[in-house]
């Protein structure tokens, strides 16, 4: 089965440090672009109580939950510390013709 890719935004509107939340169908995904440039999507929703993690600080290649402080892993997904113990969907993203694409 071939993977489908959907357009989430233009390539500069998530510059180095940034990220973005939007919804693809019926899925809120969070793209961030590390400071080294690294682009990663993962669930918005945190694992603990489902709180959106787009406000939350993002560093290196983790983002920590701003309701209760749960970090997650950008690559994986894993849950870093207390109080998340599952793990976050991450998704497949790639960038064609200066669009940002997502595999949800």
């Amino acid at each position: 089965m071939s993977t489908s890719f959907t357009q989430f935004c233009k390539a500069d509107e998530i510059p180095p440090g940034s990220k973005k939340a939007a919804k693809i169908n019926d899925t809120w995904v969070l793209v961030c672009q590390t400071k080294d440039k690294k682009l990663l999507a993962v669930s918005n929703w945190c694992s603990h109580q489902k709180k959106p993690l787009s406000g939350g600080r993002m560093r290196g290649c983790a983002i920590t939950c701003p309701v209760h402080g749960a970090k997650f892993d950008l690559e994986s997904g894993e849950a870093l510390n207390l109080p998340a113990t599952q793990p976050i969907p991450t998704y497949e993203v790639r960038i064609v013709d200066d669009w940002i694409e997502v595999a949800v």
